[in-house]
């Protein structure tokens, strides 16, 4: 019975200092695999990177991973003067294969996804003006609402206003609602259903130029696009799959 202790108090010694070193091992991968992500994708800020499943250097040594969790903040896209902080990239990378010489990986499949806050949105907003939920109905199809005073937009826009219409445009709030739409998978286009109307020359053309862009979302392996929008009470949400994901060294 002594000797059957001896052994068990052994086994659980030994399964201890595997269970430590196995936890050593994924987290200094975890922390190499985010320091190249940084650097390959020029980004700010280091990634959070987690691999899943137990143990970790079984996997490893059969060259092959369940799951890599990725998530991304401080990203900027900028297009037509804009510039907005993509609150957060994520990238789910499941059965990954590592080549032979460890230098290289491939996902079978990722699910990718962004998320940008309406707060976010407001930054690269025109001058004053907050862009926020438009309320079930319109967010279903994919709107948002942008809300500012007339006076600062037009100002943005580089109208001028005589002095005729001063009285009517002056304090004035407006609001319209931008319909919002994935292109080529990684860019997304603001586009204003309505404007306000006023018998200025070239106005909304002008004010146009003004609320409609273009945001580029960087950050995802490209060869996952995105595919799918989604208007929520916290801002805007995409996400899309890609297969055979290369994960260059």
């Amino acid at each position: 019975m002594r000797a059957l202790r001896i052994l068990l108090i052994l086994a659980v010694v030994l399964g201890g200092i595997f269970v430590a070193a196995d936890r050593i091992a994924v987290n200094m991968a975890e922390s190499e695999a985010a320091d190249k992500i940084k650097s390959s994708q020029g980004l700010n800020s280091t990634p959070e990177v987690s691999i899943k499943g137990f143990p970790f250097l079984t996997q490893v040594l059969g060259k092959e991973l369940d799951e890599i969790d990725v998530s991304i903040s401080g990203i900027t896209g900028s297009a037509g003067g804009h510039t907005v902080n993509v609150t957060e990239v994520k990238a789910e990378l499941l059965d990954v294969r590592i080549n032979s010489s460890f230098s290289s990986a491939t996902a079978s499949r990722a699910d990718g996804s962004a998320r940008i806050s309406y707060a976010d949105l407001s930054k690269a907003a025109p001058k004053g003006a907050t862009v926020s939920y438009a309320g079930p109905e319109r967010a279903a199809n994919g709107q948002v609402k942008l809300t500012g005073p007339l006076d600062e937009l037009l100002e943005g826009a580089g109208i001028e206003i005589p002095g005729a219409l001063e009285g009517l445009v002056k304090g004035r709030t407006v609001s319209t609602y931008s319909k919002v739409s994935l292109h080529a998978g990684t860019t997304v286009r603001l586009k204003a259903e309505t404007l306000p109307s006023l018998p200025l020359p070239g106005f909304d053309e002008k004010l146009r130029k003004l609320v409609d862009y273009d945001l580029k979302i960087d950050g995802l392996p490209s060869s996952i696009k995105l595919d799918k929008l989604e208007a929520t009470k916290e801002g805007l949400r995409f996400s899309g799959i890609g297969k055979d994901v290369s994960l260059a060294g």
